[in-house]
């Protein structure tokens, strides 16, 4: 078993910066508290004007709060050797499980079918691919691409009923359309922004103590892995590759819940009875993430020959981004209760990719020049009129 111990790198988080981090998470555990208990005690959305507005605030503070930490949910392990990725998927999407215990314990006994644990699959496939797309192309051109083919088969598939849905209508379609077209152009004018991704020195990537009886004498660097060895113009090239195919399984992830609220009404349908609401899913999403990492991570166990890259330094930063993570889907799913799908993909995902941007540029220093702050400049300014736009339509 391969053990790195390894040392900050470039760009650690200040403390000021970590307890902002902790105070913003305290934030957002209260709110879903406070909504989890709104959803307890009502079933149907009313009728009336004033719980319609009401619906319509907690959705999109739901999308604010969903943003914020997709965002960011990198942020932890940026500065942090993770290797392939393998293990930190592992620590992370057991962080994911424990959100989904305690809130399904606490606050709503999950009703679910286990069909929708098929979506927890589909994301934790494509999230294989995240460490290796973030060492590649940098975290804010990563979750930008990501987010954006998430963006068009999430609001592709709800706008007009792929994979077996229901199309859903919004007042303004046209803002809708042209909401969710911008969103997609500021993707296209990230991906012309020059990320800066620098390695980590070999001072910084050495373990601080080698056993011999641990590492593979084999190795030249116990650090390095196969993310590693790709050649600097090979990396960017598969780093979009990877981040387009991760987010369209990022975007699927939730059909099979509205897969089995579509057919619920159905008596002919395996899903009858099913319940509407989709936080109910919640618990079920959750476990297909938990259960199809563990499948992952203990083939990887043994394509290593029991001899895993084991990052002790990253088990913490890890757990803390599946908080993150975990906390922002339920929130999403929230959103998705209080408005509808068509209306939170298109916001939250290139939300999600302007804070990530913002992460990578100004924290990270990923993008450096003049013309690629201006290009960057100019995408934000796109991806938040196509946000405007999109919330606009549903009003």
């Amino acid at each position: 078993m391969h053990y790195h111990n390894n040392k900050c790198s470039a760009y650690p988080l200040s403390k000021g910066q970590n307890r902002t981090l902790m105070a913003l998470l305290a934030v957002i555990v209260l709110f879903v508290v406070r909504c989890c208990s709104t959803l307890s005690a009502e079933e149907p959305l009313s009728s009336n004007n004033e719980a319609s507005s009401t619906d319509t605030t907690y959705g999109f503070v739901a999308c604010v709060i969903a943003v914020l930490f997709y965002g960011s949910y990198f942020v932890p392990v940026k500065t942090v050797d993770t290797g392939d990725g393998m293990f930190f998927q592992w620590i992370c999407c057991s962080a994911i499980w424990f959100v989904g215990l305690v809130t399904d314990t606490l606050f709503r006994p999950s009703r679910a079918h286990p069909a929708a644990m098929l979506g927890g699959a589909l994301w934790a496939t494509g999230n294989i691919t995240a460490v290796p797309v973030v060492k590649f192309i940098g975290l804010g051109l990563g979750i930008l691409l990501w987010g954006s083919s998430g963006l068009l088969i999430g609001w592709a598939s709800s706008r007009f009923g792929w994979f077996g849905l229901n199309p859903e209508e919004v007042s303004k379609p046209i803002h809708n359309y042209c909401g969710a077209g911008l969103c997609l152009l500021s993707a296209i004018i990230f991906f012309f922004v020059k990320s800066d991704v620098q390695k980590r020195t070999s001072a910084e990537s050495m373990p601080l103590l080698i056993d011999d009886r641990r590492l593979n004498p084999d190795s030249t660097s116990p650090s390095d892995s196969w993310v590693d060895t790709i050649s600097p113009k090979s990396k960017r090239v598969f780093g979009c590759i990877l981040a387009v195919f991760s987010g369209a399984l990022y975007g699927s992830s939730f059909v099979p819940v509205f897969y089995i609220k579509v057919h619920a009404t159905t008596n002919s349908s395996m899903f009858t009875g099913s319940s509407q609401n989709e936080i109910d899913y919640c618990f079920a999403h959750y476990s297909g993430i938990f259960l199809t990492s563990t499948v992952y991570f203990l083939a990887y166990c043994a394509v290593m020959k029991n001899r895993p890259r084991i990052y002790p330094r990253a088990i913490l930063p890890g757990f803390l981004s599946g908080l993150m993570w975990g906390l922002a889907t339920y929130a999403w799913l929230m959103a998705n209760y209080y408005l509808s799908a068509v209306i939170t993909f298109p916001i939250i995902n290139a939300g999600y990719g302007l804070v990530a941007a913002l992460w990578g540029s100004v924290v990270f220093k990923e993008v450096k020049g003049l013309g690629n702050l201006l290009l960057f400049a100019l995408a934000s300014c796109v991806v938040l009129a196509g946000s405007l736009l999109t919330a606009y339509s549903k009003i």
